[in-house]
């Protein structure tokens, strides 16, 4: 099964494929880190950024999505950067009828190093050794989309489903400590809300 990772950003948006093989095995395809220019109007960054990831989804036909999901910190900014790009690719998933799924950094650095709290380099080191590469992914973002996707890869061996949003009803006990983090702050943040008038 090919699969692709994606780091989402405004500036740099990481993309890494892998191929899916038994007994967790990962064999590395391509990676690549997009790009736009931080002085371009929001919809040309949008437009450079989709067109790049148009062409990646059709030339390289992956079976199943990645991404991560955008967690909620003080830069608001680049959250609504991360936001907006990964409005993008789920467009473009959900057009070319590709499974996508959703990860928390702390899933994917728990997967992959065994630590959900490990930093950059720990990630790094241990994407170069799993996928038994020459040198490391660079820069982090490169190394980050590959991660999101032997993450995923490694979700899919163990019977998991391709496309991964939401917890379903009654699944709580199979959550992750990412995973339950994730659901408990949103549910603080809609009662901090409130009900939103008509």
């Amino acid at each position: 099964m090919r699969i692709i990772g994606i780091d989402p950003g405004l500036t740099r948006c990481g993309v890494g494929v892998v191929t899916a093989g038994g007994s967790r095995r990962v064999e590395f395809e391509h990676v690549e880190v997009l790009t736009s220019a931080a002085g371009d109007p929001l919809p040309a960054r949008l437009h450079t950024l989709g067109s790049s990831l148009e062409r990646l989804l059709d030339g390289e036909r992956p079976d199943a999505i990645a991404l991560e999901r955008v967690f909620a910190q003080d830069n608001v900014a680049s959250v609504m950067g991360v936001a907006q790009i990964s409005g993008v690719v789920m467009y473009l998933a959900e057009q070319r009828g590709i499974p996508l799924a959703l990860y928390t950094p702390n899933e994917v650095k728990a997967q992959v190093t065994g630590y959900g709290s490990a930093d950059k380099a720990q990630v790094t080191t241990m994407v170069t050794r799993l996928l038994r590469l020459q040198a490391p992914p660079k820069p982090a973002d490169a190394a980050d989309a590959l991660a999101l996707a032997i993450t995923h890869a490694w979700h899919l061996g163990r019977g998991g489903s391709a496309a991964r949003f939401e917890s379903q009803p009654g699944a709580a006990s199979a959550e992750t400590p990412a995973q339950r983090a994730w659901r408990e702050a949103e549910s603080r943040q809609g009662r901090r809300r409130g009900p939103r008038g008509g």
